[in-house]
């Protein structure tokens, strides 16, 4: 897969240039992005952003943490599919692997020897399956906000983008918010949880917020638990989620904490098995019964 040339300088951050992106993903979404490089000194990592759930690379929170990390190394980020320029319609969490892994090729492709993905809330969730399930793997992987498993409904924040999915009204809000969403799922994806522990030996980063109004802190618990203590956990105070929870602190820490990964030797898998879901079954309607990982 290599990388649409027709680029056009936008405008600068304080070291780098910010670029136009564009590639096809696997199964023929066409993306639209953007990347930070300064073309005067080629770098050889490169930082692949996703972005959350109605967010896009001109989003006012997602800008500022693209360009607090283009402070540290350069960056790729796309619109992920059904989200701002690009093609498609969202799925949620799963065919969204495609655009994660198409965006790794762009950046392979591009020349960047090393490859780290950073993902938050929805697009944390991408960034895990996609380091554990993707054909274009990353060297080095981190997770913000991300949750654990599917049907998530323990906060007020969740059963609201439950309902947005769910039900005929919250699905035009989701339009209106700038997502166009697909059908919904027949057949559930694996959640993050029953994929995680095969992302070792890459090294992984997970980041939460004590008081994340989204996901509680089970979910990066229940992430770091299922890779056999291979995961870093970063517990971080306040409220916040994703990119409007981060500022260019932690950016500037997380951008560091990827460049020093990528020039790591992450180590052989430890032999432990990936943890599955809580429920078995792979139908919606079992995954929202009682019993189920829905709380």
């Amino acid at each position: 897969m290599r990388p649409d040339t027709t680029t056009h300088a936008a405008q600068l951050t304080a070291v780098r240039a910010r670029f136009v992106a564009r590639t096809t993903t696997a199964d023929g979404v066409r993306l639209s992005g953007t990347h930070l490089t300064d073309p005067e000194k080629p770098q050889v990592t490169a930082l692949v952003h996703a972005h959350g759930f109605t967010h896009r690379t001109s989003y006012s929170a997602t800008k500022r943490v693209l360009t607090a990390f283009a402070e540290h190394v350069d960056v790729v980020a796309f619109d992920l599919r059904g989200h701002g320029r690009s093609g498609g319609r969202n799925t949620v969490g799963d065919r969204e692997v495609l655009d994660v892994d198409a965006a790794v090729a762009w950046a392979r492709a591009a020349g960047y020897a090393r490859v780290a993905t950073v993902g938050f809330s929805l697009g944390a969730a991408v960034a895990l399956r996609q380091a554990a399930l993707g054909e274009h793997r990353p060297d080095a992987v981190v997770a913000v906000s991300g949750p654990a498993r599917w049907y998530s409904r323990e906060t007020v924040a969740m059963r609201r983008v439950h309902w947005a999915l769910e039900q005929p009204h919250g699905r035009a809000v989701a339009r209106l918010l700038g997502v166009r969403l697909d059908r919904p799922w027949v057949q559930v994806p694996p959640s993050p949880v029953e994929v995680v522990g095969a992302i070792a030996p890459t090294p992984l980063l997970l980041v939460h917020f004590t008081a994340d109004p989204y996901f509680s802190a089970a979910h990066p618990r229940a992430l770091a638990a299922a890779t056999g203590g291979h995961a870093q956990l970063w517990t971080e105070p306040g409220d916040g989620h994703g990119e409007t929870g981060t500022d260019a602190a932690l950016a500037g820490r997380i951008a560091a904490w990827a460049c020093r990964a990528v020039d790591a030797d992450g180590g052989p898998p430890d032999g432990s098995r990936p943890a599955r879901s809580t429920v078995e079954g792979d139908a919606p309607a079992d995954r929202r019964a009682a019993s189920s990982e829905v709380r």
